[in-house]
């Protein structure tokens, strides 16, 4: 079991299922949201998720048509995203978990959007786009 929270608190969630592969984005979206050089998330079953507290702090934002991107009221911390043609996953962002996840990253995402302040020196798979394997990024 896996649990979590946002840097405030008041969110605080478990999971109890299989965390899907941590892909590492460069995308501007994810860039902005998270301040950052890319986010790193992992798909989540629904099925499998349950919020403990907090569901009331929790907004979205919808960023594209059809995905949404939610975060804390509280302290901004990003939660999720999730897109409506896929309704069982959430796409956690996985610095939330307080666990050990003992697996690395696939890959790096959107990389043909990536900030040109930032050099990727690592030798996980890089792709211009969203590689589809069914992952709602």
């Amino acid at each position: 079991m896996l649990t979590g929270q946002c840097l405030c608190g008041g969110v605080t969630f478990t999971y109890q299922g299989p965390l899907g592969p941590i892909a590492l984005c460069h995308c501007s979206q994810c860039r902005r949201v998270h301040g950052s050089a890319f986010s790193a998330s992992a798909p989540a079953q629904k099925v499998h998720w349950q919020w403990l507290a907090g569901t009331e702090l929790i907004r979205e934002y919808e960023s594209r048509p059809g995905k949404f991107r939610a975060f804390c009221s509280v302290c901004g911390s990003s939660l999720y995203s999730r897109v409506d043609a896929i309704p069982g996953i959430l796409r956690v962002r996985t610095g939330l978990i307080n666990e050990p996840l003992n697996k690395s990253p696939a890959a790096h995402v959107f990389v043909g959007s990536k900030s040109d302040w930032f050099e990727i020196t690592d030798a996980i798979p890089q792709y211009d786009k969203l590689e589809r394997t069914n992952d709602p990024h």
